[in-house]
């Protein structure tokens, strides 16, 4: 059984198209007007291990936020429509990644509740032309999106691009360990039968 999903959000903003493939191998076609955006869609995909497709029209000449929250809106839904009755999951992912001196962790539960923390600082305003306040914005979109809990922490790392990066893979790792298929449940992981 497949387990993607496509997602079409138009809005007086932006124009996004997104596709997810859960069982991919990490393949990518990207571009939502903010290339440094781009690279860090590709490293969550290819560390992930999703095949993804994003597709973004924005008003990058106001600035990147809007392209960058509706397209972590797009991805958080087009994750829970995947993912679909829950059923065989693992719920649970973690990963801790290190990016040169930076290191991140990661933690995720698709347990249908929406719950976001991020405990992370940036040195700069800018990671080519995003803005590096925007990590959390799209992290936030994508765990209520979604309906995940989702943590983020830094325990160090001082080059803003590899705080970044950083964030993304291990996002990437996390979810990937969250969505994988366990022969040994047989229905949703939890006490109370449903997520």
């Amino acid at each position: 059984m497949s387990r993607e999903a496509t997602i079409r959000r138009d809005t007086n903003e932006t124009k996004i198209c997104l596709s997810l493939e859960l069982d991919g191998s990490g393949v990518t076609k990207l571009d939502t007007g903010i290339p440094f955006f781009d690279h860090m869609l590709d490293g969550f995909a290819r560390h992930g291990l999703f095949d993804l497709q994003v597709k973004c029209e924005g008003d990058v000449e106001v600035d990147c936020h809007h392209s960058i929250e509706d397209c972590g809106i797009a991805l958080g839904s087009a994750i829970k429509q995947a993912i679909g009755d829950k059923k065989g999951i693992s719920r649970y992912g973690h990963f801790i990644l290190p990016m040169d001196e930076a290191l991140v962790l990661c933690a995720v539960d698709l347990c249908g509740r929406p719950y976001f923390v991020y405990d992370a600082k940036f040195t700069g305003e800018k990671c080519g032309q995003m803005d590096t306040q925007m990590a959390r914005e799209f992290f936030y979109a994508v765990s209520y999106a979604a309906g995940m809990n989702l943590h983020i922490k830094q325990f160090y790392g001082e080059n803003d691009h590899h705080i970044m990066e950083a964030m993304f893979k291990a996002f990437g790792k996390a979810l990937d360990m969250a969505v994988r298929l366990d022969d040994r449940i047989t229905d949703v992981l939890s006490t109370k039968g449903a997520l």
